[in-house]
């Protein structure tokens, strides 16, 4: 009698145990998953200011900080303040955002494969450049940034309504579907108007390569509101994403409402990419691949592949950047060829290693 007395004092002993066990494992992960986040972070700066000290024009090291704090109005001052700091702070921003979108992109649809250009972002900013360039007259930046960011808007629009329509939810496949559609009629627009039009495919062609390379400042606060808000809205969704994998069914029972999450989270997708795809045009890969290098480094918890997207997409980008600088001096290789280079051998070799995680 005494021995089954004290069986349930002890299972109870055992229970409390392997709960603090688990917490201080938990524990053990996150300070882990913090200490790679902040030499993401430090990896980044180091990134930032090589953009800033590397380019076509050699300046010395020194005289380029020299300049970054004292503008004294000569060229290599011009250099740097017009040209470099505006590029590198683009860099930033739209790596952030690409990184970002991939990661929303993948969690909304369950799909590691997924890429933000999936709702017809790419495609609707494509149309709506070709279509100002060959009907508006649009000639300045800061004009083509509006039009593009409006038709990146309007397709993601269009492919979440069709996704939505009847009585169905805007499931992953119907969305995925839905984009894929979307984005074959526009680009299909895109290739009638641009080579009925000698003159608009030769502006269109080197916005349609991506490059951070001729945006000035003006661009750069233009998109800026756009991207922070979508990166503010992307990291409010990490918990709901989290529960969505989990299957709709499960997700609400855990008092996740689906729909709302894929609403709000093709809108941060919106934002996100429509913003970075106006300012620079579509930039290849690093949507696709960052989210599974965060994966890779920090597990499938969206919570922490969100903000290690965030770091780890301008890493990439501006590396490409940077590099496409200097490997064809004096002329430049445009980053969205570069971020091809590297991005597809590093995507093909977590493939092959299987770090691609199921979704």
């Amino acid at each position: 009698m005494e021995h089954r007395a004290q069986h349930p004092v002890r299972a109870r002993e055992s229970a409390a145990a392997a709960r603090q066990s688990g917490e201080r494992l938990t524990s053990g992960r996150n300070a882990g998953r913090a200490a790679g986040l902040a030499a993401a972070l430090a990896a980044l700066a180091l990134v930032a200011l090589l953009s800033v000290s590397i380019g076509t024009r050699s300046i010395p090291l020194d005289q380029v900080w020299s300049l970054v704090w004292d503008n004294d109005g000569s060229q290599n001052a011009l250099v740097v303040h017009d040209l470099r700091i505006p590029r590198t702070l683009l860099g930033l921003l739209a790596g952030a955002a690409l990184g970002a979108a991939g990661a929303l992109m993948q969690g909304l649809t369950r799909n590691p494969l997924a890429d933000p250009g999936l709702l017809g972002v790419n495609a609707g900013a494509a149309f709506a450049v070709v279509a100002g360039l060959a009907w508006f007259g649009v000639g300045d930046g800061a004009e083509r940034v509006w039009f593009a960011f409006l038709g990146a808007a309007l397709a993601a629009a269009l492919v979440y309504g069709i996704g939505a329509r009847g009585r169905a939810a805007a499931s992953p496949v119907r969305l995925a579907l839905a984009g894929t559609a979307v984005t074959f009629a526009l680009l299909a627009a895109v290739q009638g108007i641009a080579l009925g039009d000698p003159q608009t495919f030769s502006q269109y062609r080197f916005w349609a390569v991506g490059s951070l390379a001729g945006r000035d400042a003006a661009i750069v606060e233009q998109v800026a509101p756009f991207i922070v808000a979508g990166l503010l809205l992307a990291l409010l969704l990490a918990r709901p994403l989290n529960a969505l994998a989990l299957g709709d069914e499960l997700g609400r029972a855990l008092g996740s409402r689906p729909g709302r999450t894929r609403a709000a989270g093709a809108l941060a997708v919106t934002l996100l990419c429509g913003a970075a795809t106006a300012a620079a045009g579509p930039i290849v890969f690093v949507g696709l691949s960052v989210p599974h290098i965060a994966r890779a480094i920090a597990g499938p918890d969206n919570r922490w592949v969100l903000p290690y997207s965030v770091v780890l997409g301008p890493i990439l980008l501006l590396a490409a950047d940077t590099l496409g600088r200097v490997v064809s001096r004096p002329a430049e290789v445009q980053v969205g060829i570069v971020t091809a280079f590297l991005g597809g051998p590093v995507f093909i070799a977590l493939v092959r290693r299987g770090r691609v995680a199921r979704l």
